[in-house]
């Protein structure tokens, strides 16, 4: 096996450990296998001749996810504020790597809708100072979401649209909304397929464009 099948590998392990831990309502099991779930498919992609933007977005969403670990307010304006630099580095990277997949005329629309309607419905029941932070943030993950969908195809658009359920069901959880059994156990399931995807996407759509480092890289990983 290549060492970056060995570290995806690996963090199909730790996405299996970290599910089954919220699952059965395991807290030690969360709070250790979650801190390695980026790292590892960052590491993974990096073999792969993932660009540094993609590392950096998957690092911004290792901050956020050590972050929301604590369950303090500060904690999660912090963790908010590290996925939207996140989100920040995916529709720059998307801007270059990506090219016309989809229909920018027909696909922004339905993703204005959606977050038109996301943070109408939500507004009455967020606390009153999380509301402007919300908003905000929901506008970048939303036009991430159909950045990916436009530039990078169906793999990725069904990561952003996986990001956006995953951040989503966070948000009805903060509005006091009704929430399924173990709603930790689908955010992070929809978390961890979205990133994935993501990386997923990128890498499919960077082709054979890779820099001579990076083949390099890909070259060595394959040898004794």
């Amino acid at each position: 096996m290549t060492r970056s099948r060995v570290l995806l590998a690996l963090f199909g392990l730790a996405t299996a450990v970290d599910l089954l831990s919220l699952a059965v309502g395991f807290g030690p099991g969360h709070a250790l296998a979650k801190p390695l779930l980026m790292p590892l498919l960052a590491a993974m992609a990096a073999l792969r001749g993932a660009p540094r933007l993609l590392s950096a977005a998957l690092a911004c969403g290792w901050g956020g996810d050590v972050l929301l670990l604590s369950d303090a307010d500060p904690a999660f304006l912090a963790g908010m504020a590290s996925f939207a630099a996140g989100h920040v580095c995916y529709l720059v990277l998307f801007a270059r790597v990506g090219s016309p997949r989809a229909p920018v005329a027909v696909l922004a629309p339905c993703y204005a809708v959606v977050l038109t309607a996301t943070v109408v419905l939500l507004w009455p029941g967020l606390p009153q100072e999380l509301r402007p932070p919300v908003a905000v943030y929901s506008a970048l993950l939303t036009a991430m979401a159909c950045a990916a969908a436009v530039r990078l195809g169906p793999v990725a658009g069904a990561g952003g649209l996986l990001f956006l359920l995953s951040d989503t069901l966070i948000a009805t959880g903060v509005a006091d909304w009704p929430q399924p059994p173990r709603p930790d156990l689908w955010i992070m399931l929809t978390y961890v397929a979205a990133q994935f995807l993501l990386v997923r996407g990128v890498l499919d759509g960077l082709g054979g464009r890779r820099d001579p480092a990076a083949a390099y890289r890909e070259v060595r990983s394959t040898t004794p």
